[in-house]
C-alpha cells in the first residue's frame, strides 16, 4: 500500500512539473513595424514556445488583418535564464523567415532575427 502511495505521489509531482506554464507564456506587444503592430499570443508547443499573431494595431486603433491568427514565432527553444533559442519567426511586413532568439527581462522580452549576417530586432512588452 504504501509503494501504491509512493508511486502515485511521484506521478503527480512530474505533472505538476510539467503543467508549469514557461514565463513567455502570455500576450506581448511588438514594436510598430511599417506602420502596425500586434499581440503575440505566446504558448507551449510540446517542449518548445510559439506564438500567434492574437490582434493587430495601427495608429487609429485595432485593425482588420488577414495575419490574425497566423503563427509569427515557433521552434523556440527554451535555454534557461530567460533565454530561448534556435526558433524561427515570420515577419509580417516583408513576408520573410528569419532564425530566431529571444530574451526575456520581467515584462520586456528582445527577440531578433537574421537572414545570413544580417540581423533584426525588437523589443516586445508584456500585456498579460
Amino acid at each position: 500500500m504504501k509503494t501504491l502511495f509512493a508511486a502515485t505521489a511521484l506521478v503527480l509531482a512530474g505533472a505538476g512539473a510539467a503543467l508549469a506554464a514557461d514565463p513567455v507564456e502570455g500576450v506581448w506587444k511588438t514594436e510598430v513595424d511599417d506602420g502596425a503592430y500586434a499581440h503575440i499570443a505566446m504558448k507551449t508547443c510540446g517542449s518548445d514556445i510559439c506564438g500567434t499573431i492574437a490582434k493587430a494595431f495601427d495608429a487609429s486603433g485595432p485593425i482588420a488583418s488577414d495575419n490574425v491568427g497566423k503563427r509569427i514565432v515557433w521552434d523556440m527553444t527554451p535555454e534557461g535564464n530567460g533565454k530561448y533559442g534556435s526558433g524561427k519567426i515570420w515577419r509580417p511586413s516583408n513576408d520573410k523567415v528569419y532564425r530566431s532568439k529571444m530574451t526575456m527581462n520581467g515584462n520586456s522580452l528582445k527577440v531578433s532575427g537574421c537572414i545570413g549576417p544580417i540581423c533584426l530586432g525588437q523589443t516586445w512588452t508584456k500585456v498579460k
